[in-house]
């Protein structure tokens, strides 16, 4: 436990109930307990105190920190021997165990005899002592029947001694432990009449001690027998005297009441209703856990009693209503369970269902006020499935929306009894009941059903709306819907494919233009909800834009339900019902009832001329489109040097007009924004018809990317160009936010629940025989026909993991059907392998463009390829069998290796693994392997398999695909897949039509500034796909494209912004080089997140199934690779520890923090991460780190720091371990960053004093050239082997979740991420040489541009060249690197001096050396030291923004209200104490610099994690520390594992920031305890 103060210490209180002591409160000593058991008989009083004095519990955490060192190491190493110390060791423990229970057995017998012998009261006393003591050691063999019930009557009897208070409190405490022992002795003692005497015991109190003795016995008995308990009149018993009890006890006697309630028998008597009032009283006590038993309680007593309406309504008059509303309202679900808070809500549901009493309670207490909060806080992204009918735990949200069915009841033939009749009689009634109702739930339901909750839940909001509408007079019908856009809304419910929901959202619609047709007719065709409406009948006149859901097809209702809907055991039209599953019939709508009443509604609301298309648009409609068709004639107009111009102009003309309208004083709808075309012509022109094309190269002519880059600097031009409004306001952020409706209205991606799946191991055989954690698909491989050049797999069915990639099925299959003839005879595969793939392994993995990586590897003392491991292909057989040579023969797959293993790596980024899109500082595997294409076709009835999918994704997205067939989970796993097999062809050339562009010609400083525009990431979109199961003519398609261009433009605006003015200087627009300046206000990136698929996201994530990334749907890992900005950071983060590191880590990260300081978190729990301790030296931090990284880097568990000669460990020391690295990598002289020499500072927080290095801008890496071997005096080498060292801390930390306390540049971020930089990135980390080769760079294109425009040889103008009216030979700049003067850029004679000349290769020199090849080994290094933890490549779904917070936490300043709401108060403190307000105004007053010590000194790191304080585990606590002194003596003390301040109470705010101040700066740099 590191810690700067003393240690806590535990209180009994706070120990589990087996390592506390037993006392009169306790049933029994736990066999944990080593020492015997005293009972003190001197009193009949003799209270707990005194039995728990004299006994003590002896902690498995006592181990000396040898045996914890010993337990480390065999973590790691082999089990075999403690396998074979086993046997002998379970025999003698067998033997040991018969002895004892053969003498127990004779103590029982002498005990008895005595007992029956009555030899007066000392003698039954004694016997009875000696029989407590040999009940509390001896176990269930020790006891038979016929001793427990000889035994049982004997102790009833003594224990109506009413004479002698000793002898009944042992009988009882001997009847505790008896059932204890014997669970079955309960039974005797029941049948001799145990219960009814306890009771009498309860209900005359004359001893505490006795009467809680009897609480001990009854909860035991009531475990087994509950009927007998609630016949003898156990509840009142129990409850009559309660409140006299310590809170121990009282949780004793509920337990008691609810082990009978759980029992209560369903027909007969209801003695338990009187104790209704008690059990309500107590559903205010402030005890958590009594709460929720009394909660519990009252759940089953209702349960019982919902088949009688009497009963209900006699529930009813005991205010339960209001007891249960109270604590409802009061615990905002976080001071009780979850599923007690949802139990309480299904009480609800059963009383409003039965009883009107409960129905009107409910209205008069604003229970829509409860429900509403509910519905909005309640994180729709966890949780929300299915809920499981059988068990009745029902999800949250379920029994919410069952509770709103039920509060608005609808009358419907036969169902119409006397009970709804008077709850809709009351409705009508009291209007303003109802209209607060609805107005407190209607827009939070329309907010639950937009963003993307499962069809359960959105035909359960849907039912209530549709309720709402029914139930509403006009006028009020209309106040309520002006809270939301209904027409919006329903339009993007049509475009569900679920037949009920189709069915309420037509209920809803002729409803409200029944009430209210001449208010919401244009609205409805405005929105779209006509259009829907007629495709629904005529699916031909669909134009395919806005639904194409309903392009050729009808509501099908036997096979159209692609959701999750199909596991349901019954049809969504009873889902919220009060009937028995077993008596739900078939469902309740025919296949034409939803044709049937669209015909209606287009009949009877809808004109006859509407139909005709003309007069059915809007004027914005038809506006939009003849713009639309403006742009798209754009697309087809040549375009060269000429009239270029003239082009620019017509496009920023037509995207002007566009952004007036979509911004106009008439709002657009999305259904107008999405049918006009809009959106797929802006997509046609902006991507020059590249995003329709496929696998697009860029390579040779810049053509392209000029016209491209044209595009983008007008479309820049204008929607960056404002800076005199606000940022929400900016035509982009418009765009952005009718895209973003547009997506919310049409996709459709599913989100697949595992119903019932239960983790097991299985058996994989393909691809490499192992055992896994879950089930195995079971599959045929069959040779196809007309393929002879394959042999035939002779195997029959195959387990075949679902998570196993394409390409390691075929590494499984290949060695076994190819055979190949040759000069030595016939050769297997495997044979082939080793005479050409293992050569090919041996150069190293590095990849560079250049010829760096020789060097580097021959400068460095470490072996390269071996570093990179971890990121080598696995896309092939070799790296198959390297990763699982590291595995155990026979060795169970753990949930985190699953991950790792085949699937793990290559598919959780498709589009980077598949495509030529290898950046120039990316380590890749691309030489693993002779030939990376596809030796094997693979087919799964007749439909060739995506082999960037796993084998479960294929599968399932067959199965959405597919009209036919319904299929369930368990048939998913039992059906035999027949997989068909053939060789693939030699690859050939492209279809050259793929990438023909139109002939254009450009001038040479046009292509100049192309090439500098860094469009390689534009370039990289039109060569990636975005999703494999959607079409590229989907309007889904063209959004999501849209929506990833404007991402990179607003990314890159500055880019886009510079380029622009350095066009506009060289063609005469500006000729002052100070405008080259910009100042870009780009758009959040926060504007870019879809919440509704986030939140789908999140549902797939918390499914159990999701085991890997491998076990989602496709169009998950397809969009997180492609699309990232869509998702919220949150959600990435989540995605990002399960694609990286695998579900455990990814749900114990949080834990890990929160468990590293208790004693026995160096062992490997259940479940849970092998720890590793390290030994430190603080004064050889970075030795200390490398040999840290030597020998863990490649670990998968945690690691924790322990400095020598100091005995802290745990979370503390290793926050402040990842500290001191990330400060000894900052310090001067190592020869790893550039930087200012004025700008090194001398850290104030540090323990000693060393020269750090304070960038501003952020660190950087210093350039080298590539042939020095020595930088500032210091050896390449050793700067590599830093860089080496300092990715794998990083990758560690990360990996950990620990925080970094560094500053690295926005660029270097880029680098980790694989992204190119340009001559624009350099101004973010040296500003100064960046704006002035920007104008070099203006100066250059200009004097291009000059020259094209008079056509002569430019000597004259050469020496007219000037930069800030001064000629460039006057500069007199060498080409040297500017601040690097042994860095010499050429070493050919003729460029020793810049001139107008050689300006231009100059300018590319530095650009090249700063951030390409004088910085290629430092990157290489750091990203080889990366990838021996995991790969980098993991890293690609964030931005370099979001990397920092990942890396290095937050630093955001705190306000007063997140410090109240995110920190504990505990132990003599709260909110209003008069120290914590002082505390929390200190901490506000507080200098950045004493807030980062601050937070070093409380929890061991100066950053707070990604998320600040809300994100800290565990929770910062601030108690009050106690002292025998005065406490302005004293100092703050901290356990730093904890997160725990102990802070004595001091007299004035001076004083407590004078100590603290104090203890933060003498407290640093070691942890001791005190």
């Amino acid at each position: 436990m590191g810690s700067r103060g003393q240690k806590r210490t535990e209180t009994a209180d706070e120990l589990p109930a087996d390592k506390r002591a037993c006392s009169s409160l306790e049933f029994r000593p736990s066999s944990s307990n080593c020492s015997s058991i005293r009972t003190n008989l001197n009193s009949p009083n003799s209270t707990p105190d005194a039995d728990m004095e004299t006994s003590s519990s002896t902690s498995a955490s006592s181990r000396s920190d040898g045996e914890h060192e010993k337990e480390d190491e065999s973590a790691y190493g082999s089990c075999d021997s403690d396998d074979a110390e086993q046997q002998p060791r379970h025999h003698i423990l067998r033997d040991y165990q018969r002895r004892r229970s053969s003498s127990d057995h004779g103590k029982l017998n002498t005990i008895l005899s005595n007992l029956n012998e009555g030899n007066g009261g000392s003698g039954q006393l004694a016997a009875l002592t000696e029989l407590c003591e040999v009940l509390s050691f001896c176990n269930e063999d020790s006891l038979s029947s016929l001793m427990a019930d000889s035994l049982s009557p004997v102790l009833v009897k003594l224990a109506k001694n009413e004479s002698n208070a000793n002898i009944m409190l042992l009988a009882i405490r001997g009847m505790t432990y008896l059932c204890d022992v014997y669970p079955r002795s309960s039974g005797f003692l029941v049948r001799h009449d145990a219960v009814p005497a306890l009771c009498e015991r309860l209900l005359a109190i004359e001893y505490v001690d006795v009467a809680e003795q009897c609480l001990q016995a009854l909860e035991k008995i009531s475990r087994d027998q509950p009927v007998a308990c609630l016949q003898a009149g156990a509840i009142m018993a129990v409850l009559n005297f309660i409140d006299f009890f310590s809170i121990s006890v009282q949780r004793v006697a509920l337990a008691t009441v609810v082990n009978i309630c759980k029992k209560l028998p369903l027909e007969g008597p209801a003695p338990f209703v009187e104790a209704v009032p008690k059990l309500c009283d107590l559903l205010q006590h402030e005890d958590q856990q009594l709460v929720e038993s009394v909660a519990t309680c009252l759940i089953k007593i209702s349960e019982r009693m919902c088949q009688s309406s009497e009963l209900m309504e006699e529930l009813c008059k005991h205010e339960l209503i209001n007891q249960v509303t109270l604590v409802m309202k009061s615990n905002s679900r976080t001071t009780i369970s979850q599923p007690i808070y949802n139990g309480l809500i299904g009480l609800l549901v059963k009383l409003s269902s039965g009883s009107f009493v409960a129905f009107r309670s409910l209205y008069e207490l604003n229970i829509s006020n409860i429900l509403k909060d509910v519905l909005s806080t309640y994180d729709l992204s966890h949780g929300i499935s299915p809920p499981d009918l059988v068990d009745g735990n029902c999800n949250q949200v379920h029994e919410v929306l069952k509770l709103l069915n039920e509060l608005l009841p609808t009358s419907t033939g036969d169902q119409a009894n006397q009970v709804v009749l008077d709850k809709e009689s009351f409705l009508a009634d009291h209007h303003d009941l109802l209209q607060r109702f609805g107005m407190d739930l209607f827009p939070v339901l329309v907010q639950v059903v937009n963003s993307g909750a499962n069809i359960y839940v959105c035909y359960g909001c849907l039912s209530v709306i549709s309720k709402l509408v029914v139930l509403s007079k006009p006028d009020m019908l209309g106040e309520l819907l002006k809270t939301a856009n209904i027409p919006s809304f329903l339009a993007g419910v049509f475009t569900r494919k679920d037949h009920h929901l189709l069915m309420l959202a037509l209920q809803i619609a002729e409803i409200i233009l029944k009430k209210l047709s001449d208010v919401f007719l244009s609205s409805f065709i405005k929105e779209g909800v006509f259009y829907v409406i007629d495709a629904l009948l005529m699916p031909e006149k669909c134009s395919q834009l806005m639904l194409p859901v309903f392009g050729g097809i009808q509501p099908s209702f036997d096979s159209s339900q692609k959701s999750s809907a199909r596991e349901f055991q019954r049809c969504l039209c009873y889902a919220f019902d009060m009937v028995p599953s077993s008596s739900v019939s078939s469902c309740k709508i025919d296949k034409d009832t939803v044709c049937n009443l669209a015909k209606h509604i287009k009949t009877n609301y809808f004109a006859p001329e509407l139909v005709e298309s003309d007069k059915g648009m809007t004027d914005v409609l038809q506006n939009l489109r003849t713009l639309s068709a403006a742009l798209s004639s754009l697309i087809n107009m040549p375009v060269d040097d000429g009239t270029t111009v003239q082009h620019e102009e017509k496009f920023y003309s037509i995207l002007h007009q566009i952004m007036l309208k979509l911004n106009g004083r008439e709002p657009v709808s999305t259904f107008e924004f999405i049918e006009s075309g809009i959106v797929k012509s802006l997509m046609h022109y902006l991507s020059d018809g590249l995003h329709m094309r496929g696998n697009v190269e860029f390579t040779g002519s810049y053509d392209h990317l000029v016209v491209l880059g044209k595009r983008f600097e007008v479309f820049t031009k204008l929607f960056f160009s404002y800076s005199d409004i606000l940022v929400e306001d900016l035509p982009l952020s418009i765009l952005i936010q009718k895209l973003q409706s547009g997506l919310s209205t049409l996709e459709a991606f599913p989100v697949i629940p595992s119903h019932g799946f239960k983790q097991r191991n299985s058996f994989a055989t393909v691809p490499n025989g192992r055992c896994v954690m879950y089930p195995c698909f079971r599959a045929r491989f069959v040779r196809a026909e007309g393929e002879n050049c394959l042999s035939d797999c002779a195997e029959d069915v195959l387990a075949v993991d679902p998570f196993s990639s394409l390409d390691a099925i075929e590494g499984y299959l290949w060695p076994k059907v190819f055979t190949e003839r040759t000069e030595y005879g016939e050769l297997d595969a495997e044979e082939l392998e080793q005479r050409e793939v293992l050569p090919n392994l041996l150069p190293s993995n590095a990849n560079s463009t250049q010829a760096e990586s020789s060097g580097f590897i021959d400068s460095m003392s470490i072996d390269l390829p071996e570093m990179q491991e971890d990121e080598a292909n696995f896309s092939q057989i070799a790296s198959e069998q390297v990763h699982f040579r590291e595995l155990n023969s026979g060795e169970t797959m753990s949930l985190d290796e699953t991950n790792m293993g085949s699937a793990g790596k290559e598919q959780e980024f498709p589009t980077e693994s598949t495509k030529n899109m290898r950046t120039p500082c990316s380590a890749s595997g691309d030489n693993d392997i002779k030939d990376s294409s596809a030796r094997l076709l693979l087919y799964l009835e007749g439909h060739q398999l995506d082999r960037t999918l796993t084998l479960y994704q294929v599968i399932l997205q067959q199965l959405l695909n597919s009209e036919k067939e319904f299929m369930t989970w368990a048939k998913l796993w039992s059906r035999v897949y027949t997989i068909t097999y053939k060789r693939a062809l030699e690859s050939n050339q492209d279809d050259p039509q793929e990438h023909t562009y139109q002939e254009r010609k450009f001038s040479v400083s046009d292509q100049k500034i192309a090439s500098i525009q860094n469009m390689g990431y534009f370039a990289s979109m039109f060569a990636c796909k975005l999703t494999s199961d959607l079409d590229k003519s989907s309007p889904i398609y063209d959004i999501l494209f849209l929506l990833k261009l404007l991402e990179g433009i607003n990314k890159y605006s500055f880019h886009l912004m510079s380029c622009e003015r350095v066009r506009a200087f060289a063609e005469g627009r500006n000729d002052n080089l100070d405008n080259l300046k910009v100042m870009v206000r780009s758009v959040s990136q926060n504007e870019f997140v879809s919440s509704r698929l986030t939140g789908k996201l999140e549902q797939q994530m918390q499914d159990a199934f999701t085991l890997s990334t491998g076990g989602m749907p496709s169009w998950c890992n397809d969009l997180v690779s492609s699309c990232p900005f869509l998702f919220s950071f949150e959600a990435r983060c989540k995605y990002f520890r399960l694609a990286a590191f695998g579900p455990r880590r990814g749900q114990l990260n949080a834990i890990s923090r929160s468990n590293s300081g208790a004693s026995s978190d160096r062992q490997t729990t259940s479940g849970g991460l092998p720890r590793k301790k390290f030994l430190v030296s603080r004064d050889q931090i970075l030795d200390s780190a490398t040999r840290m990284m030597d020998l863990h880097a490649r670990h998968k568990g945690l690691l924790e720091v322990e400095y020598n000669e100091e005995v802290g460990t745990g979370l503390g020391p290793t926050l402040e371990f990842y500290t001191l690295v990330s400060h000894e990598f900052q310090k001067f002289g190592l020869g790893m960053w550039r930087g200012d020499h004025c700008s090194f500072l001398t850290s104030t927080t540090l323990p000693t004093e060393s020269v750090i290095l304070r960038n501003s801008s952020g660190l950087f890496p210093r350039p080298c050239s590539p042939k020095s071997d020595a930088n500032n005096g210091i050896q390449f080498s050793q700067v590599l082997k830093k860089f080496v060292l300092l990715g794998q801390i990083v990758a560690k930390a990360i990996q950990d979740g620990r925080v970094l306390d560094v500053s690295f540049s926005k660029a270097f971020y880029k680098l980790i991420l694989g992204q190119d930089l340009s001559l624009y990135d350099i101004q973010s980390f040296d500003p100064e040489l960046g704006r002035t080769l920007l104008e070099f760079q203006a100066i250059i294109v200009n004097q291009k541009r000059h020259q094209e425009s008079i056509c002569v040889e430019n000597a004259a103008l050469k020496q007219d060249l000037c930069f800030r009216n001064t000629r460039i030979e006057d500069l007199y700049l060498d080409f040297t690197l500017p601040g690097y003067p042994d860095y010499v850029l050429s070493s050919e004679c003729n460029l020793k001096m810049v001139n107008s000349a050689n300006l231009e290769e100059y300018v590319e020199l530095v650009v090249d050396a700063t951030i390409h090849s004088g910085i290629a080994r430092q990157v290489e290094a750091f990203k080889s030291g990366f990838n021996q933890v995991f790969s980098i490549s993991h890293l690609h779904i964030f931005t370099e923004e979001e990397l920092e917070r990942l890396l290095c936490g937050e630093c955001d300043i705190w306000a007063f209200n997140e410090l109240l709401e995110h920190i504990k108060f505990d132990h003599g403190y709260t909110a209003s104490s008069p120290p914590i307000v002082n505390l929390l105004e200190i901490i506000q007053e507080f200098e950045y610099s004493q807030r980062r010590a601050f937070l070093q000194f409380v929890t061991g790191a100066p950053r707070l994690p990604p998320g600040g304080l809300a994100s800290l585990i565990p929770k910062l606590t601030i108690v009050r520390k106690h002292s025998s002194n005065c406490a302005d003596t004293e100092l703050p003390s901290v356990m730093t594992c904890a997160n725990y301040l102990k802070l004595p109470p001091y007299s004035s705010k001076e004083k407590m920031k004078e100590k603290l101040l104090y203890a933060i700066s003498e407290g640093q740099g070691s942890f001791h305890l005190s």
